[in-house]
């Protein structure tokens, strides 16, 4: 069985990205093609194929299971609004545990699960251990004092996946009271990868979701 940081450079190769939520970067220095006998041979795609590239793209960015990206999608589609796929991205992106990687307090997606699920991260002061949450604008993100001293936060602070910070989120202060809040809900636009969302939204709009 391949390990889990082979896992995350096939998968990225396989889809032709690199998807900074899983943490490993790199994968398509040395071989940008996907991985088999038959990886650097040219790819014939249907249109079908082109489709579900785009959804698992979204998937494994950001950890999730089919069912738990459906639910997000039943959701964004609640309310008004036609574009359901910017509204989304929007969900996703002020997800608790994509905030905490995003903000650079760890290394990927399922590190910043982890802090979360170990009570290290707070929501107005408040303990927040599902990281799943949806974070609102104006709601503040703090680590508590053990949250700084983990070696997840520490290894993050020393090797940022991603080099900046997205316009949506701000961040002040530094270790115990450094704080970040989301100041509006973003879009599509703030997807950390090559990402077409016409065709994401293609994949679903046959389906019944």
């Amino acid at each position: 069985m391949a390990s889990p940081k082979v896992a995350r450079y096939r998968i990225q190769r396989r889809l032709g990205v690199e998807l900074p939520g899983l943490g490993k970067a790199g994968a398509l220095e040395r071989r940008p093609y996907p991985p088999g006998q038959n990886g650097n041979k040219r790819r014939k795609f249907s249109d079908y194929a082109l489709r579900l590239e785009e959804k698992q793209k979204i998937r494994n960015h950001y950890v999730l299971r089919e069912a738990q990206l459906r639910r997000f999608i039943r959701q964004a589609k609640t309310g008004s609004g036609a574009n359901w796929t910017s509204k989304l991205m929007g969900l996703l992106e002020t997800r608790l545990d994509n905030l905490v990687f995003r903000l650079g307090w760890a290394p990927s997606i399922r590190s910043a699960r982890q802090l979360v699920g170990h009570g290290f991260v707070m929501i107005d002061g408040k303990k927040v251990n599902i990281g799943s949450v949806v974070v609102k604008p104006g709601q503040k993100i703090t680590l508590s004092e053990k949250g700084t001293k983990n070696q997840i936060y520490l290894h993050a602070k020393q090797s940022p996946r991603l080099p900046e910070i997205p316009d949506f989120i701000r961040r002040e202060g530094e270790g115990v009271n450094e704080v970040g809040t989301v100041q509006s809900l973003p879009g599509t636009e703030m997807v950390p990868f090559t990402f077409d969302a016409g065709l994401f939204t293609e994949y679903y709009a046959a389906r019944n979701v």
